[in-house]
C-alpha cells in the first residue's frame, strides 16, 4: 500500500488556494459487487447515462475527474459523450485499474488479485501502462492522476506512476481497512493530502472521510474494537457519539456529508477529495440507485452540497489546478 507518510510531507499549495472540492468518478463497468469477479461478465449499459451528469456538472461550473478503466475507454460512447468536455477543460480524465478485466491477462482470478497492487509489480505495470496509454490515445490528453481499483495500491506502486509521468495519486481511503480480502490497510494514514517521497514528484490525495460526534478524536483508537461487536457502530452513531462519514452520496445523506464537510473545514483540511463510481448514474447496478426515485436524490444530493460548499467558502477546482499550486511539472 502507499506508506504512511513521515512528518514533514504535508503538501503546501500556496496562500491563495484556501479550502476547495475535487469530485472523483470511478469510472468503471458494471459488475455483481456480491459476486466472485470475473473477466467477461460485466456491463456498459450505463454509460449514456454520464452525460447527464457532464452537463449538471457544467452548469454548476465544477469540473468532475472520471477515473477510466479498461472496459470504460475501449466504449467508444465515453469519448464521443466527455471528450469534447475533456478537451475543452470542462472534465479531465485519469486512470483506474481494474485488473481483473485489464490485461495483459496472467493472474489468476480472484479477489486476492483484484487488488491491483497484490500482483507482481511486472504485471502491474503492464496492465497499467496499457491502460494509461489507451486513455491519452482516444482522449487526446496525457492523464495526471491515478487511482487503483478497490483502493489497492501496492509497495511498487508510487514507483510506476512516478515513471510513467503520473503526477498525483487518490487511491488512499483513509479511515477505511481493506485487510479482510487482502486489501491495504489505511486507517493511519493522514486525511489532508501529503508528498509520496522525498523528491516530492508524486502527491497523494486521499478521499476525505472523517470522523464525527462527541468522541471523534479517539475515532481511530474506537473504530477497530467497535467493528469487533455486533451492532455497536450503529448504536454509537444513534446516540452521537461516533460515526464515520465519507464524502459520498452512496450510502451517505445530505445531512450526514454537510456534518463531515463541517468536520473537515474546522480540521483545515486544504482539499475536500469527494468520490462515487458511475454505474449508480444509471438504475440497478448499485446498491444505491435501485429505482427513479433514488436516482433523483442522488442529484439533489449533489445540488445540496455544492451549495452548501458555496455557503462555507469552498470552492471547486480541478487535477490541473492542484498540481499548479503543488508546483508540479
Amino acid at each position: 500500500m502507499i506508506a504512511i507518510p513521515p512528518n514533514g510531507r504535508q503538501a503546501d499549495f500556496g496562500s491563495g488556494f484556501g479550502q476547495r472540492s475535487l469530485l472523483t468518478v470511478d469510472t468503471e463497468e458494471e459488475f455483481d459487487w456480491g459476486a466472485p469477479f470475473t473477466r467477461d461478465q460485466y456491463g456498459l449499459s450505463h454509460v449514456p447515462d454520464i452525460a447527464r451528469f457532464q452537463q449538471f456538472c457544467e452548469k454548476r461550473g465544477v469540473v468532475p475527474v472520471y477515473l477510466v478503466d479498461w472496459p470504460i475507454v475501449q466504449s467508444p460512447a465515453v469519448v464521443e459523450i466527455i471528450g469534447g468536455s475533456v478537451k475543452n477543460g470542462q472534465a479531465e480524465v485519469g486512470v483506474h485499474l481494474h485488473p481483473w478485466v485489464n490485461p495483459s491477462f496472467e493472474e489468476e482470478v480472484n479477489s486476492h488479485n483484484s487488488y491491483a497492487g497484490n500482483l507482481p509489480p511486472r504485471l502491474e505495470r503492464e496492465k497499467f501502462l496499457l491502460l494509461r496509454d489507451a486513455i491519452a490515445e482516444k482522449f487526446g490528453s496525457e492523464p495526471l492522476i491515478y487511482r487503483a481499483g478497490r483502493y489497492g495500491a501496492g509497495a511498487a506502486t508510487a514507483n510506476l506512476l512516478r515513471e510513467a509521468g503520473i503526477l498525483i495519486d487518490s487511491s488512499v481511503r483513509t479511515n477505511f481497512d481493506h485487510r479482510a480480502d487482502g486489501g491495504p490497510n489505511y486507517t493511519k494514514h493522514p486525511l489532508s493530502p501529503y508528498w509520496i517521497g522525498g523528491d516530492r514528484r508524486l502527491l497523494e490525495l486521499p478521499l476525505t472521510s472523517v470522523y464525527w460526534g462527541i468522541l471523534r478524536k479517539q475515532g481511530r483508537a474506537l473504530a477497530p474494537m467497535l467493528a469487533r461487536l455486533p451492532h455497536a457502530r450503529g448504536l454509537f452513531s444513534r446516540l452521537n457519539l461516533l460515526e464515520k462519514i465519507a464524502l459520498t452520496p452512496e450510502g451517505v445523506s445530505v445531512e450526514e456529508a454537510m456534518r463531515g464537510i463541517d468536520i473537515a473545514i474546522d480540521d483545515g483540511l486544504p482539499l475536500l477529495v469527494m468520490s462515487f463510481h458511475s454505474p449508480s448514474l444509471a438504475i440497478g447496478h448499485t446498491p444505491y440507485v435501485r429505482n427513479e426515485a433514488d436516482r433523483e436524490k442522488f442529484y439533489e444530493w449533489f445540488g445540496h452540497i455544492y451549495a452548501y460548499l458555496a455557503h462555507r467558502g469552498i470552492r471547486p477546482t480541478t487535477v490541473r489546478q492542484i498540481a499548479q499550486a503543488a508546483g508540479l511539472r
